[in-house]
């Protein structure tokens, strides 16, 4: 009886992955699908189709002081050539890309609500300029984007190519802060903030994600919890290097060799409140690095501890 069981489940596991690679197909007709670095079976639907979650193209921005949200709010910012602008989370948390160029540099600014994963990277490889869209996959509840040149998908935690012509290619990093936006305006009083777009199906300012980062496991996430810390305890994330936001919160200042983190009160959680202007206050991190004798700022996140353990899985976060 076992035996003819388990030739039903593998008939029906078979019938389920040509299902599925028969959607990926139609959706992305130009993606290669016999290149990939991981297994495609670990990137698995988040629900909305590709592009569900529209990137932004054409992004509009107001100077900072007309930006009109409130001050505590979180923005993603950074600095380019003397130009600085800020992304606010209340956008980003609806539409998860924005294809943007500052000062002649293309720049892809990126949100994961399921991780809290926050990275800007440069949208230039090996000479040619992509953008970006969402795939509507996951992988280990990552957002997965795609490049509307190749149609090759990028994880976004880590900015490299899994599936596709680009495999094997990683984005650039930029040092990019997540800050209120209260401290962005002190230090850019001539700085500009991203404009919500026009569309009255997203309420700009709410979050789709009430109490998510109060939840004991992760949304889409089958992968191991990583040990010592829970699931979805905020991380303050440098590479293959990572402390808890907690330690750092407690000691307000950390250093670890030519690394300076550092926190401050005053920024909402976006996964908290319905309103995000409700949410508890995270605080501010900094992460910086001593450069001769001056700091300089690093590419940093403050991701959840669960999906840093899932890319770094060898990797310690410290806690004590």
């Amino acid at each position: 009886m076992w035996h003819w069981r388990a030739i039903g489940v593998a008939l029906f596991l078979l019938a389920d992955q040509a299902s599925a690679a028969a959607g990926r197909s139609r959706e992305f007709p130009k993606t290669d699908f016999s290149i990939h670095s991981v297994p495609l079976s670990e990137i698995i639907s988040g629900g909305p189709p590709r592009d569900g979650i529209p990137a932004i193209d054409r992004p509009e921005f107001v100077p900072v002081r007309l930006a009109g949200i409130p001050k505590t709010e979180p923005v993603i910012s950074i600095e380019i050539n003397g130009m600085a602008r800020a992304y606010p989370f209340r956008v980003l948390i609806w539409h998860e890309i924005v294809n943007d160029v500052i000062d002649g540099v293309p720049i892809a600014v990126t949100y994961c609500p399921l991780c809290n994963a926050a990275v800007v990277f440069s949208r230039r490889v090996e000479g040619r300029v992509l953008d970006f869209g969402t795939t509507g996959r996951l992988r280990n509840s990552d957002l997965v984007m795609y490049d509307r040149q190749t149609e090759s998908w990028w994880q976004q935690y880590t900015g490299e190519a899994i599936v596709g012509a680009l495999t094997g290619m990683t984005l650039e990093r930029l040092p990019a802060r997540i800050e209120s936006l209260a401290l962005f305006r002190a230090r850019f009083s001539a700085g500009e903030v991203l404009v919500a777009p026009k569309n009255r199906f997203r309420n700009y300012g709410g979050s789709p994600y009430p109490r998510y980062d109060s939840l004991k496991r992760p949304f889409l996430y089958s992968g191991r919890p990583p040990p010592g810390i829970a699931p979805l305890a905020r991380v303050v994330s440098v590479g293959e290097r990572a402390w808890s936001l907690e330690l750092l919160r407690r000691k307000k200042r950390i250093e670890a060799g030519d690394l300076v983190l550092t926190w401050r009160p005053g920024q909402n959680s976006a996964l908290d409140e319905a309103l995000i202007e409700q949410g508890r206050d995270v605080g501010n991190v900094v992460v910086r690095r001593r450069d001769g004798g001056r700091l300089v700022d690093v590419a940093y996140g403050v991701d959840f501890a669960f999906a840093f353990h899932a890319f770094y899985p060898d990797a310690e976060i410290v806690t004590e």
